[in-house]
């Protein structure tokens, strides 16, 4: 009996995963593009504009590559005036977190400096009052704000005892007096919150770097000052981030970090004439790459993170966008040995894009679900797409 069992659980399972295909070809909010060996051997609704969620940052990464390539290293100028105030200069910089930092801080004290009248801050590389299209005001991870000058991804990692004393999760940021006052009204536990207003992530960012510089012995007045770096002034230091493009776009997906696909995004808005960096530029810029790359003229991209639910690709789009990324293919998460794919998830949308494994060969897919659906419904279609045999019966369109 208990093998009987056994046996009856394992083709149940067996069964699962042989239906997910035409489980989700059933969902009327459901689209599903397969290629292999060059031919198309599925599509349904291939051509339907959907909302992509976060396989939409597959876009903003292969944008981020042709624009400057996987060896490129986000910098950040450090100056200091006459009055020995030390000046910040963002450029966007993604990535700039605390063990950054205390890069930094060696550096500027092997320049002898040792006394600083305080902390000021120039994030004017990115124009005031950036809204980013699906941003909600949540104090989650997710919803940081972008910034052009930004420690830890514009997030604090917090603990709050019992008796409600506040000190940091993370042992290389120290708690400073910004995260203090935000973690009020917070609940016994950990939180990783965001700070909610862009006009604060300089601030925080000068809190910190003032923190770790003091714990390094550098004197360091306690005033800060935001505004533009003063003109003529030459950097004591120009910090390249250690983190080329290839390992900030890789924790980009691996973590569906929309914070780093934004402060990208937003830089992907530059024209070089020196202007402020906003959204609309961003928007413009990428809509011009895209038609260039891909020649669509029927699709929306509203911010580069996928947040938006006015972002539209169809699935026949998307499995462009995946065919194009086989390079950087090893950048995409890994879901066991034979799925290397982005997902994307929203309230009632579910995506799954990128490659599976048949018989030794990578396979693109692109899937998008507009509908409620099973939460695993997505990675039971790509493992249902892994397995050995015959695709082309599951196809639903003419143009298979």
């Amino acid at each position: 009996l208990l093998m009987f069992a056994l046996l009856t659980v394992a083709g149940n399972l067996s069964a699962r995963v042989e239906n997910a295909i035409p489980g989700v070809l059933a969902l009327p909010g459901a689209s599903l593009v397969v290629e292999e060996r060059g031919r198309v051997v599925i599509a349904h609704q291939a051509d339907r504009p959907m909302v992509p969620a976060s396989t939409l940052k597959l876009v903003t990464a292969l944008a981020a590559i042709d624009r400057w390539g996987l060896d490129h290293r986000s910098t950040t100028g450090f100056y200091i005036d006459d009055d020995g105030w030390l000046w910040v200069r963002g450029s966007g910089d993604p990535f700039l977190v605390s063990e950054e930092l205390d890069v930094v801080v060696v550096a500027l004290r092997a320049r002898g400096i040792e006394d600083l009248a305080g902390i000021a801050t120039d994030a004017s590389r990115f124009a005031p009052g950036v809204e980013v299209a699906g941003r909600s005001a949540s104090d989650n991870p997710y919803d940081a704000p972008v910034s052009a000058l930004a420690v830890n991804f514009n997030t604090l990692n917090l603990t709050v005892s019992a008796g409600g004393q506040v000190a940091s999760a993370e042992s290389q940021t120290p708690l400073t007096p910004l995260a203090l006052s935000l973690s009020k009204g917070l609940a016994p536990g950990r939180h990783r919150i965001n700070l909610g207003q862009e006009d604060l992530a300089p601030r925080y960012f000068a809190e910190v770097l003032a923190a770790k510089l003091r714990l390094a012995g550098v004197a360091v007045g306690g005033g800060w000052r935001a505004g533009r770096v003063p003109a003529g002034l030459e950097p004591v230091y120009l910090h390249a981030n250690r983190r080329d493009l290839r390992d900030v776009l890789s924790a980009m997906l691996e973590y569906s970090n929309n914070f780093i696909a934004n402060q990208l995004f937003m830089q992907l808005g530059d024209d070089g004439s020196g202007a402020p960096l906003t959204m609309a530029h961003a928007r413009q810029r990428v809509r011009e790459w895209v038609e260039g790359t891909f020649g669509w003229t029927d699709f929306r991209i509203d911010e580069g993170a996928g947040l938006s639910r006015g972002n539209r690709l169809s699935a026949r789009q998307l499995l462009a966008v995946v065919k194009a990324f086989a390079p950087y293919r090893d950048l995409l998460p890994a879901e066991g040995s034979d799925i290397r794919a982005k997902t994307g998830t929203l309230r009632g949308v579910s995506c799954y894009a990128g490659f599976v494994r048949r018989d030794g060969d990578w396979v693109p897919f692109g899937l998008m679900i507009n509908q409620p659906a099973s939460w695993d419904l997505r990675l039971r279609v790509a493992r249902d797409l892994a397995r050995s045999g015959d695709l082309e019966g599951y196809c639903s369109s003419a143009s298979c």
